[in-house]
């Protein structure tokens, strides 16, 4: 397994090497900004990612916008981000991008060495690692006095096919139904579950969290 590495910190940064290094993975490259990251990425093509959400030059959202980038372009490489604390504007875009092989961290996470590697693991098969602390602020946005069980039995599974991620056309094919009709279900859980159109850019990945949540 082939781990790149991208964290300013430099304490972080070699303390991120030795621990996956210690545990037999490989560490191809560590790197300390966006730039270079997207760089090495194109070079080593690894089969994970460990990127820090805030990097230079401006310690904002390089880190982000980099990982977007990777996913665009290499949808084979999964993405484990590090932050000091939720952003959830941020967690959004990227698990919009594409919940698979994607995983979201607290820096506090690494101190509990056993759990960090064994999501480093999970995220770069394809699997999906998100702190605790992430879903649960995510959850509040979409939170509403038990909408889950205003969902007909219909929508249920279409949500949860929603949470495996299937496209409209995919959950169409799965029921058996059109994908205009697929279409109507999905916009009646939105309203149900009080997400409304503002919010169309991440409605489908609150949805999921929400029901996941129930």
């Amino acid at each position: 397994m082939r781990v790149l590495i991208a964290e300013d910190s430099v304490l972080l940064r070699q303390g991120l090497v030795h621990l996956l290094t210690d545990a037999g993975l490989e560490v191809v490259a560590a790197v300390d900004d966006a730039d270079k990251l997207l760089r090495a990425v194109d070079e080593h093509r690894p089969d994970i990612c460990v990127v820090d959400i805030r990097m230079p030059p401006t310690h904002t959202d390089e880190g982000v916008r980099a990982a977007l980038v990777i996913r665009a372009q290499h949808p084979e490489v999964s993405v484990l981000m590090l932050s000091q604390y939720v952003e959830e504007r941020y967690a959004l875009d990227l698990i919009a991008s594409n919940p698979h092989g994607f995983g979201y961290l607290l820096k506090d996470r690494v101190a509990d060495v056993a759990e960090f590697i064994e999501a480093v693991r999970r995220v770069a098969t394809g699997g999906t690692a998100l702190d605790p602390e992430v879903i649960q602020q995510l959850l509040v946005r979409s939170r509403r006095p038990d909408p889950l069980g205003a969902l007909t039995p219909r929508e249920s599974q279409v949500i949860g096919l929603m949470a495996e991620g299937r496209s409209n056309a995919g959950i169409a094919r799965e029921l058996v139904v059109s994908e205009g009709a697929v279409e109507k279900h999905v916009s009646s859980i939105f309203s149900k579950l009080g997400l409304p159109p503002a919010e169309q850019d991440h409605r489908r990945v609150l949805a999921v969290l929400r029901w996941l949540d129930g």
